[in-house]
């Protein structure tokens, strides 16, 4: 069965446009020292952000581009998908180097100039792999409704927005609005268990009026729902079109048209989870934009996220690109039994 949208499809990113900065924890006391709860995202301050940086120094780090929404876009390039990207960046080095990046992936970039410095998140790695995320927004925070018009949208057929922006309402809901009455198929991830908590209401009134595609893990399923997996994707399919809940190393579950499949995990060897939900994302809306049927669309995505733990951060190294497309075009060649 498949899900009807434009084949191929241009698909628009919204999301924080945010420097990475990985950290390799030796063990999890560094984050009950600062307050971080493990395995969540909480906005941090300039100066929170510093302290955390300077206590840090002893660590291995990493820098690349990132922001959920962005790191999916950056995927979805190089799966072959035409893409676009709204974000804010600083006046500086880092905003520059975020550009670049983005314009050599050929990826438009929808962007006005922030007042503040680049934003960054600190990306503390558990030796489980489990990741921490501290973000300073900076620029990526001053993202304003009225850069989201009909004009941008009509030039896309998927818009594809990180629920890390729920945490401002008026802006979140502008962009869905602007992107449901374009005619565009609306797609969401939830992002962060701790700020679906913390919207609750507010994120299911948005999904059930805007949102046809709603992405998950199972941490953010439960806080939507209060449900485990099986029973949270039917709550949240009743919002929307198409429902994807994450389910770690057992793989996932996809509902669409009171049909739910299970899509099975692919084994990895794991270095650190950063951008596994980012990645399946990218690898689910690329089967869309191929006209695949579900099955297929999940077995990509699955396939897709499995590899980018395999690395440091939040993106698949460009030299594992060329063997990841022969595997994705075995998968569209696949006939999926009954789904």
């Amino acid at each position: 069965m498949k899900y009807p949208v434009n084949t191929p499809s241009r698909i628009l990113g919204v999301g924080n446009a945010l420097v990475d900065i990985m950290i390799a924890l030796p063990n999890d006391n560094f984050l009950k020292h600062h307050g971080l709860p493990r395995g969540s995202m909480t906005l941090v301050d300039s100066t929170r952000s510093g302290s955390i940086y300077e206590a840090t120094k002893a660590y291995q780090k990493e820098f690349t581009t990132g922001g959920s929404a962005a790191n999916t876009i950056h995927a979805l390039a190089n799966l072959g998908v035409s893409c676009g990207f709204v974000g804010k960046v600083g006046k500086d080095e880092l905003g520059e180097m975020f550009l670049s990046e983005f314009h050599q992936k050929r990826i438009t970039t929808h962007f006005a100039p922030g007042d503040s410095d680049t934003g960054r998140v600190m990306a503390m790695v558990s030796p489980d792999s489990e990741r921490t995320m501290a973000t300073y927004l900076g620029s990526a925070a001053e993202l304003n409704p009225t850069e989201f018009t009909m004009d941008l949208m009509s030039q896309y057929d998927i818009l594809y927005v990180e629920g890390y922006l729920v945490q401002n309402h008026e802006l979140i809901r502008t962009i869905l609005q602007q992107g449901f009455n374009a005619g565009l198929k609306v797609a969401i991830d939830l992002s962060s268990f701790n700020i679906v908590a913390q919207n609750l209401d507010f994120l299911k009134e948005i999904i059930k009026e805007y949102v046809h595609i709603v992405f998950a893990n199972e941490e953010e399923a439960m806080a939507f729902t209060g449900k485990e997996p099986e029973e949270a994707i039917r709550e949240i399919s009743g919002l929307c079109d198409l429902a994807i809940v994450k389910t770690g190393k057992t793989g996932s579950l996809v509902r669409f048209q009171e049909q739910v499949v299970r899509i099975n995990a692919v084994p990895a060897l794991a270095k650190d989870t950063t951008g596994a939900g980012d990645s399946y994302a990218a690898g689910f809306l690329y089967g869309l934009t191929q006209g695949l049927d579900i099955t297929q669309c999940g077995d990509i995505a699955s396939y897709v996220s499995s590899r980018v733990v395999e690395f440091m951060g939040a993106k698949i190294p460009e030299n594992e690109w060329n063997g990841i497309l022969e595997k994705v075009k075995s998968i569209e060649q696949k006939i999926s039994p009954g789904f």
